[in-house]
């Protein structure tokens, strides 16, 4: 039985109460059913310790997923956040992977990695993005490693980019794939930056947008890092895209085999409809 005050390590050190409503949450937004998110979180209580690393317990959900019969496409959307991961270890398939993610949401992406002149220095932009008449600088911050925040110091050199660039911009954004500071979410708020990161903002933060629209990446599916080069380069980062196309069509663009395609495909299906 669980103590009633039960801690763990999360991955950058601190240490937390055992919250077993995350486990529950996280579960039913990969897409479980209630009756069987609580099924998982029985299994891995039974299984939990005091002072256990948050990694030790998410790897222990992994594992009570795939004792269940048939969830082979929620074991594989619980991993979004290493899948975003597994990016790396550069930043440009995420800045590639958020591109994708802005076009579904009506952005017109005009740049990726410009070269904008500014009044006292160049700089390379991530992003350039235009929705309603107003023109967005986007700054993508990418960690390959648990634990690791983007802080006060990214937020600021974002915005001092962008008023070295008045009035080419009318907006500044971050998109970050690990939970942002609170130094950087105050900071931001107060000069009016967006910030889309892990878990914030609460209702709208990076996993929402990905899962509300079925925006998985690419790397959901467990590729090569030459596969996710290929289809990096291919401007092919949200895997429901592959969907779009025939599979000797995709195999032809990218090199990659036939059965390997679509052997994608079938596991995209599954991770949709949950099959």
């Amino acid at each position: 039985m669980t103590p009633r005050k039960f801690f763990i390590y999360k991955a950058d050190g601190r240490r937390v109460k055992f919250n077993e409503n995350k486990i529950l949450s996280t579960c039913m937004r990969a897409g479980a059913s209630k009756q069987t998110a609580k099924r998982i979180l029985k299994k891995v209580k039974s299984e939990v310790y005091r002072d256990m690393t948050s990694n030790d317990i998410y790897k222990k959900v992994l594992c009570a997923i795939s004792e269940e019969k048939g969830l082979k496409a929620l074991h594989q959307r619980y991993q979004l956040k290493d899948a975003i991961m597994r990016m790396g270890p550069a930043g440009f398939a995420f800045e590639n992977y958020v591109a994708s993610i802005l076009k579904y949401y009506d952005y017109q992406v005009a740049g990726i990695r410009s070269k904008i002149h500014g009044e006292c220095a160049t700089h390379e932009i991530d992003l350039i993005g235009n929705k309603d008449d107003r023109k967005f600088l986007i700054e993508c911050k990418y960690h390959s490693v648990r634990g690791a925040y983007t802080g006060l110091k990214e937020s600021l050199y974002t915005h001092a980019r962008y008023l070295d660039m008045q009035p080419k911009f009318s907006g500044e954004i971050i998109f970050c794939n690990t939970q942002v500071s609170n130094h950087a979410k105050k900071y931001a708020k107060c000069i009016g930056q967006q910030i889309f990161s892990w878990r914030y903002p609460a209702s709208n933060s990076l996993e929402k947008i990905i899962e509300k629209s079925n925006l998985y990446p690419i790397t959901i599916l467990n590729l090569s890092q030459n596969e996710l080069r290929i289809f990096s380069e291919s401007n092919m980062m949200i895997a429901k895209d592959l969907l779009r196309y025939d599979p000797a069509k995709i195999a032809r663009m990218t090199g990659i085999s036939k059965n390997r395609i679509i052997n994608m495909q079938k596991l995209i299906e599954r991770i949709f409809y949950l099959n």
